[in-house]
């Protein structure tokens, strides 16, 4: 029983722990120490003293405890057992406590309110600043000794031997838990004896921040005894011996590195040391510990107690495990590369990989022209550049897929990959189709892994049974790295801007001769005909220039005046000029007065000089943006021509007019989700009988017009070269030799201009005027009346707006005013002519806009609240 006065004294140590702030709860006077009530609701409500007086009222036996956590201020307990202290636990703690930092804080805790209980064990306390408190947590504890075990202990080891019987040496009682005090005494404890006060009490509980709770804490952890299984974290197992005995890396490593060697260039700090136990601190840390070597018995680990590192908490660590996960992210198979490198480890035999043979070089022989029917002797015969070619194809080892993709890398950016290049949409080559005309290939994951086929020795390295050491095995790039690579946002290749397929002018006045890539201009020069030797410039290598394309090539066409000859030779040049300017080119309109005229015989002639690009004309103008993209995208040509057209059609459509004016042209790729932006550097062609223009094309073309002036123009005879076809193709090579002596003598000249006002194409035609007068070909840019008379919609709105001023001559009137006088001879593609409202969006689109000397005006009237119109001319309008 207890007494009266121990009633009384646990009644007032209610009080005094109330007063604290502190939550009481009353314990079974039974030896189990298990609260007499319900206690759940007071982990979250504190008792109060009415509570008190019926717990403690005389004549009722029973312990009490405080319930630790929010409910009574954040306070914790951390509670060494009896074995700990008679085990020298508290010692070794305090003694690393002191080392650590800590001392202050550990002594404030040692001196506060420090109960004993009966089993000789200590009971600390502090209030947690800043955070919540967490819940009861065991820290340390070691394997139990087997004069320590229970009859119950026994049995289940008899049943189950692979148990650990488990003694605590250190916990916390936290968030949730609850533990008996001073003076609870009697049969609340099994040994009958009391707890006691051992130094402060409720009112002298040391305030701690959150951070250096969990230091103590950790610093607790670091004497657990209790051994701890490897995970997947730690380093590998420990291998089977090699053969013939021969020392790994990563064993050589083990024995001959210190910690300090490992962690320290880590930013880890060394504290103290315990016996054969080191204590470290982590980095970004100025006191206590974090983590322990030296303490296992079997290998010296590293055990790491915070989770604010790059190891896992809790986890032990070897050295070479450390040094893996530190150096090389927990690739231990790098980390072993590594090590063998620096010279750990016995040397592995080790197989490379058999001498692979290069594939032969296919080399085209020296073309020829045959005879020629003109003799041109500033033309020999082509250069072709010496073949450098490659030591052998690089070797890259692809067992680990990074090291692959580095390799891959490395081999691109060292230029020991020929034939790859890269533009907006990733790697490419230049390959023909089976014409022989160059594209641009998009390279996917199965073109790239071709390609390294042929190019790349791509090996493995795996175990060699026969010497116990290892070989390289050939094997072909996973698709996977394959997709990696390509999926990349730059490569270290050369960019390539496209492909011209003859001479070109570089911007400095220099020529790309040389079939391949030119750095300078970032251009691919695929030759559509051999390229040939030009001796050096002179007045007569021009004057027979000259002839070949003026007096024998273009003699007999049926030019409708000396403008349309002159507009076919600028565009016969713009290919070799291409890199020179910037800006677009307009598009070149052949068009003749009927069939049979020559109109394919001049496309022809682009044809075998440079090689073209056909597609037909499309529906609509969707069709017509995919047609444009394709032809940018994929083909190498510089020509592209949209042929044949239908006979008298109006070229006119809002995709061709950007077209035509930007030098990029952004798009998504037909079968893709990806857009790209290519250089619109391509020469637009359009053939057809009758075209016309409308729109805002017309300013966007020039006319090459053919008129025979004769009934079945397709059965002419007595051509000066006979049959055009066959002559190009014996002569084509002379034909572009020609064409570039013209640009050569230009450029020796100084390359003169003649300023020519052509809107978006002014540098181009201003370029053209001074090319095309050096060489002696008049009538560049001459026809511009004759032009405009080809544009149907401005022809018809001049008419019209003449009519209306005639009429009506500068007052303002309705659209139906108009329309009642002047019905007839509105512009219209409808049957029927426009109502009032539709004439006046028409008008509103056109206003401001002059077709020939006269524009529409808009006046509103504010009387009526409508819009008039009136025409205006050009420099002739009244003041108002």
């Amino acid at each position: 029983m207890t007494s009266n006065t121990e009633q009384f004294s646990l009644r007032e140590t209610a009080r005094e722990l109330h007063d604290a702030g502190l939550c009481v709860i009353p314990i079974r006077a039974d030896g189990e120490k298990a609260p007499s009530v319900k206690w759940t609701p007071y982990k979250v409500t504190r008792s109060t003293p009415a509570e008190h007086d019926s717990w403690f009222r005389p004549g009722r036996e029973a312990g009490i405890a405080v319930v630790y956590g929010a409910v009574s201020g954040n306070v914790e307990m951390i509670e060494f057992e009896g074995r700990a202290i008679d085990e020298g636990i508290l010692e070794a703690v305090t003694e690393i406590m002191e080392a650590s930092g800590l001392g202050p804080e550990w002594d404030a805790l040692t001196t506060g309110w420090v109960t004993k209980s009966p089993s000789g064990g200590l009971h600390l306390r502090a209030r947690v600043l800043d955070a919540p408190v967490p819940g009861n947590t065991k820290l340390a504890s070691r394997l139990a000794r087997q004069d320590e075990y229970t009859p119950e202990e026994r049995q289940r080891l008899a049943e189950k031997p692979n148990s650990r019987i488990i003694r605590v040496q250190i916990e916390t009682r936290g968030e949730g838990g609850y533990g008996l005090v001073e003076p609870s005494g009697g049969t609340v404890h099994p040994t009958g004896l009391p707890y006691e006060r051992a130094a402060g009490g409720p009112s002298t509980i040391p305030e701690l921040d959150a951070g250096v709770m969990d230091a103590i804490r950790e610093i607790c952890r670091m004497v657990d005894a209790l051994p701890k299984p490897e995970t997947p974290r730690s380093a590998p197992r420990d291998p089977q011996p090699l053969p013939d005995g021969r020392l790994r890396p990563g064993e050589d490593y083990e024995a001959r590195t210190d910690w300090a060697d490992i962690l320290q260039p880590h930013g880890w700090t060394f504290v103290t040391q315990r016996g054969n136990t080191r204590y470290w601190r982590r980095p970004g840390k100025d006191r206590g510990l974090s983590a322990t070597t030296g303490r296992a018995a079997d290998r010296d680990r590293l055990y790491v107690f915070t989770s604010s590192t790059e190891f896992a908490a809790e986890t032990p660590y070897t050295k070479f495990g450390a040094y893996g996960l530190l150096e090389h992210g927990g690739d231990h198979k790098a980390a072993a590369r590594a090590l063998r490198s620096q010279g750990y480890g016995d040397a592995a035999p080790h197989r490379g990989l058999a001498p692979v043979s290069h594939l032969p070089v296919q080399r085209a022989s020296p073309p020829t022209d045959g005879a020629l029917a003109i003799h041109y002797d500033p033309i020999q015969e082509p250069e072709y550049p010496e073949d450098t070619g490659h030591a052998g194809p690089p070797e890259v080892d692809i067992t680990n897929e990074a090291d692959g993709i580095d390799g891959i890398l490395a081999a691109m950016a060292a230029g020991a990959l020929p034939g790859l290049y890269k533009r907006s949409g990733g790697p490419c080559w230049v390959n023909t189709d089976d014409q022989g005309n160059p594209q641009l290939h998009q390279l996917g994951a199965d073109n790239l892994r071709a390609y390294a086929a042929d190019h790349i020795q791509s090996y493995v390295i795996a175990k060699d049974e026969d010497t116990g050491g290892t070989k390289a095995v050939r094997t072909l790039l996973p698709p996977k790295t394959c997709a990696t690579i390509l999926g990349r946002k730059d490569w270290p290749l050369q960019r390539i801007r496209g492909v011209v397929t003859s001479p070109v002018l570089r911007p400095d006045g220099s020529l790309v001769t040389s079939p391949g890539y030119d750095t300078a201009t970032e251009l691919y020069l695929h030759p559509r005909v051999p390229i040939r030797r030009l001796r050096p410039e002179t007045a007569d290598s021009l004057d027979r220039a000259r002839d070949v394309v003026m007096n024998h090539m273009l003699a007999d066409f049926p030019w409708q005046s000396e403008s349309d000859r002159a507009h076919f030779l600028g565009a016969l040049l713009t290919p070799i000029l291409r890199p020179y300017f910037h800006g677009t080119t307009p598009m070149v309109v052949i068009t003749a007065t009927t069939a049979g005229s020559g109109k394919s015989l001049l496309k022809d002639i682009f044809q075998y000089c440079y090689g073209i690009a056909e597609t037909p004309w499309p529906e609509n103008d969707a069709e017509l943006r995919k047609a444009v993209t394709a032809q940018l995208y994929t083909t190498g040509q510089p020509v592209v021509v949209i042929d044949n057209l239908p006979n008298g059609h109006m070229i006119k459509s809002p995709i061709l007019s950007s077209l035509l004016t930007a030098e990029h042209w952004g798009d998504r790729v037909l079968g893709s989700t990806a857009s790209v932006t290519m250089p619109n550097d391509r020469l637009w062609i359009a053939t057809g009988n009758a075209l016309r223009t409308g729109g805002d094309n017309a300013r966007r073309v020039i006319w090459v017009r053919l008129d025979p002036d004769c009934p079945d123009p397709d059965q002419r005879d007595g051509y000066k070269v006979g049959d055009l076809r066959p002559w190009l193709r014996q002569n084509a090579s002379t034909v572009v030799a020609a064409l570039v002596t013209m640009v050569r003598s230009w450029v020796a000249a100084g390359a003169p201009t003649i300023r020519v006002r052509k809107g978006d194409y002014s540098e181009w035609a201003s370029m053209i005027a001074g090319l095309l007068s050096h060489i002696g070909v008049p009538g560049w840019m001459q026809d511009r009346d004759e032009a405009s008379a080809m544009d149907d919609e401005l022809q018809e709105w001049s008419d019209f707006l003449t009519l209306w001023e005639e009429k009506f001559a500068d007052r303002p009137v309705t659209t139906g005013e108009v329309l009642g006088e002047l019905k007839a001879y509105v512009p219209s593609q409808r049957d029927e002519p426009p109502s009032a409202k539709q004439l006046g969006h028409w008008l509103k689109a056109r206003q401001g806009r002059y077709f020939g000397i006269r524009k529409v005006v808009l006046v509103r009237d504010p009387h009526r609240k409508q819009n008039c119109w009136r025409v205006d001319l050009h420099r002739q309008r009244k003041p108002s």
